[in-house]
């Protein structure tokens, strides 16, 4: 794997679904129920079949009705560790924002929609793309990002509130 290239997809990947996880409704505020302090773990899966272990934390201020939110990321595995600094907001059930990965000095887009239980976006970079969904139950999140056209085939991450 070429850390260079599969790290700032995954960073901006992985940003870009953490920031989107979805309440029970949107009534309340797509982001109401993420305020506070995230922490977990998953497995980095890549093309060449091999798999890593990542760890994460996260962050997350909730502000505008539960529609808008700031979030701060960290993980770290056996090859790299970066820092996320992302701004997401919701209407009408679409999501849009930014995020920037402070080690490598990249920045990218987040776009997608929020529906029941659930969120499906697109997170995309300078040469890069990657699909996610989200979906969070109580104080438990589930995320999958699926990037493209990198030595990264899948991460899956749990995470729980602190």
């Amino acid at each position: 794997m070429t850390v260079r290239l599969a790290a700032p997809v995954f960073a901006a990947g992985f940003a870009g679904t953490l920031l989107l996880a979805p309440t029970a409704g949107l009534a309340a505020g797509a982001f109401d129920s993420l305020a506070g302090y995230w922490a977990g773990s998953g497995r980095v899966q890549m093309s060449d079949g091999t798999a890593e272990r990542i760890r994460c934390r996260a962050s997350y201020a909730v502000g505008g009705g539960g529609r808008l939110m700031q979030q701060k990321l960290t993980c770290a595995s056996a090859s790299y560790k970066f820092d996320i600094s992302s701004n997401v907001e919701e209407s009408g059930g679409r999501i849009s924002g930014t995020w920037s990965e402070a080690t490598r000095n990249v920045t990218g887009n987040v776009s997608g929609t929020a529906r029941g239980g659930g969120i499906s976006a697109q997170v995309s970079g300078p040469g890069f793309s990657a699909s996610l969904s989200v979906a969070t139950r109580g104080a438990s999140q589930s995320v999958t990002i699926v990037p493209q056209g990198n030595d990264v085939r899948q991460i899956s991450v749990s995470m729980k509130r602190r």
